[in-house]
């Protein structure tokens, strides 16, 4: 049987209880389990606002316009990010008419500190850190070069549900966070994501914005008390259709109760990797988890010569692994910065990404460890 990347598992009875409930009520857009979900998730994570949307994309989409309306920045001044990241992480700097300014990676494959500092301008207003794999990296270390320099920090956590650092979830110093639940995560629902802004009055915003501009939802209108005018509303900005709906929130709810032990249950899967790779680690290398950090572990990543050729065995051999990421400057809207970032382009060029999912075996890893540690030394 073939070894994907992801397979998402998912409490079916649990999910199909919670869906039907909508369906029951008539319920399926926005409200009523969003609403229910965004409480349970500010509960779990500790977080002041949440705001549920079809999109951890969306989310970023948001977080940036709203700081950049909110702060009087001006278009075109600067957000440093990194290019190991998805697109969607550098896109929603452009939308928001913000240019990105690429700092390299260290070894947790999220942003150096060091070479961030030398990337702060006078332009400067922000910096955009991705957690990649569920890793918190230097986050403490950026969360002060913010507070040094009056920078704003937005948290891209798309692969950060559940992760942990000393037993709380990571992210209280930062401007604005960014969940994903997309099909594959660590808490899939299909696709969604969670915006959880620190200040109130953006939280409120961002509500408007992703709902068209409205200031006042269909789920408020209906539970309002303004008798025959409850259907009455007011357009405050140009927004977007990013709600999140009833149907994927359900799921959510479903699902969030197994997320702690689900990512238990990914940390031993990267035990199980670390210590295959232990005899072959001058060819194998390993991606360290920072410090007193219980990482989601949404990948495991390691880093091999003749990447490519591996990932051919391994097809050959029915695994299917991935690669996280390329670095963004070689994608042509972003080639003004390629050279900027050594390690990175390096990382892009070596970092393979191994299955990583609720249905792994040991077996399953130990094929996996085989597979690989059969090519390095064959090759």
């Amino acid at each position: 049987m073939a070894i994907q990347l992801f397979v998402p598992t998912f409490d079916i009875d649990e999910c199909l209880h919670e869906v039907r409930d909508c369906l029951e009520k008539g319920w399926t857009g926005m409200g009523y389990k969003t609403v229910e979900f965004e409480d349970a998730w500010k509960e779990y994570t500790g977080l002041p606002h949440a705001h549920f949307l079809n999109s951890a994309t969306a989310g970023l989409n948001l977080a940036v316009e709203i700081l950049r309306e909110q702060c009087g920045w001006d278009r075109q001044d600067e957000i440093i990010t990194t290019p190991l990241t998805f697109v969607s992480t550098n896109h929603a700097i452009v939308l928001g008419g913000m240019k990105p300014v690429f700092a390299d990676v260290d070894e947790t494959l999220c942003l150096d500190p060091v070479d961030v500092r030398k990337k702060i301008t006078d332009k400067t207003k922000a910096i955009m850190f991705v957690g990649v794999g569920g890793n918190t990296g230097a986050l403490d270390e950026i969360a002060h070069l913010c507070k040094e320099y009056g920078l704003k920090l937005i948290l891209d956590a798309a692969h950060m549900a559940g992760t942990k650092v000393g037993g709380q979830t990571p992210g209280n110093e930062a401007d604005a966070i960014v969940y994903s639940f997309q099909a594959v995560k660590n808490l899939p629902t299909g696709d969604s994501g969670m915006l959880c802004f620190a200040d109130e009055e953006m939280d409120i915003i961002a509500r408007k914005k992703s709902w068209l501009g409205i200031n006042k939802d269909t789920y408020a209108r209906s539970s309002s008390s303004d008798g025959a005018y409850k259907w009455e509303y007011d357009v405050e900005y140009v927004g977007y259709k990013y709600n999140g709906n009833a149907l994927t929130a359900a799921i959510a709810l479903a699902q969030l109760p197994h997320l702690d032990e689900g990512n238990a249950y990914r940390r031993q899967i990267a035990c199980w990797y670390e210590g295959g790779f232990a005899p072959h680690a001058e060819a194998v290398g390993l991606i360290p988890m920072a410090e007193n950090c219980d990482p989601s572990r949404h990948l495991f990543q390691i880093v091999v010569n003749e990447r490519d050729r591996l990932i051919d065995y391994l097809n050959q051999h029915d695994i299917f692994p991935g690669v996280h990421y390329t670095d963004n400057t070689r994608y042509r809207m972003y080639t003004y910065a390629q050279g900027t970032c050594p390690r990175a382009a390096y990382y892009s060029d070596h970092l393979l990404s191994l299955p990583m999912h609720l249905q792994l075996t040991r077996e399953d890893v130990e094929t996996v460890v085989e597979k690989v540690a059969e090519f390095i030394h064959g090759s």
